[in-house]
């Protein structure tokens, strides 16, 4: 049985595969912070590798378990384990200009998840692309300039331009999380259940 679910038909526990699913891109997250991170330009955010993390909970496991397993990630940096860049913990971060970055990946994880489902049994390429560009870059941006304006002195503007340091990396790293994903759903099809 994959699921326990209610009166309405709707899941609402894990499986014992999803907590698997869930707990490995949790720690691949976590992995991905391994490297450390490059701090550029006058905001104090680092770039890192994590967001590919990200980008691949939502695009292989689906809204559901690609969200959960960003929560579970950020949950354990919250309670005081150094898992982001660098050897941070999310108390940290979210006391500094990367909250909103941070922040934006659940949000991220849940669209990029949602509309891959939708594109899904045929994980198309470009759609792909552009699934993950909007989660990746679009939401989590959004997410982060909202942060930077709450937590520096920065003028909508200089929030906005701070993104722009990032984007040659973040691209990469869609195109890498697509790859990836079309191979993984060629090789697994059902790992997102619509």
């Amino acid at each position: 049985m994959d699921g326990v679910e209610n009166s309405r038909g709707s899941r609402v526990a894990f499986s014992a595969r999803d907590i698997a699913q869930v707990a490995v891109f949790a720690a691949l997250i976590a992995a991905m912070g391994l490297p450390g991170a490059i701090t550029v330009g006058f905001s104090g955010v680092p770039i890192t590798v994590q967001t590919l993390g990200v980008i691949l909970a939502g695009a292989i496991l689906g809204a559901r378990k690609g969200t959960a397993a960003v929560l579970v990630f950020l949950a354990l940096t919250l309670i005081g384990l150094p898992l982001l860049s660098g050897g941070r913990t999310g108390l940290t971060a979210m006391a500094g200009p990367s909250a909103g970055y941070l922040v934006g990946w659940v949000p991220a994880a849940l669209v990029i998840g949602l509309l891959t489902a939708l594109i899904l049994p045929k994980y198309s390429l470009v759609l792909g692309l552009l699934i993950n560009a909007l989660g990746g870059l679009v939401v989590i941006y959004l997410f982060g300039t909202l942060g930077l304006l709450l937590r520096t002195d920065l003028d909508i503007a200089h929030a906005i331009s701070t993104n722009f340091a990032f984007i040659p990396g973040d691209l990469a790293k869609v195109v890498v999380a697509t790859v990836v994903a079309k191979g993984v759903h060629r090789a697994y099809p059902g790992l997102i259940r619509a």
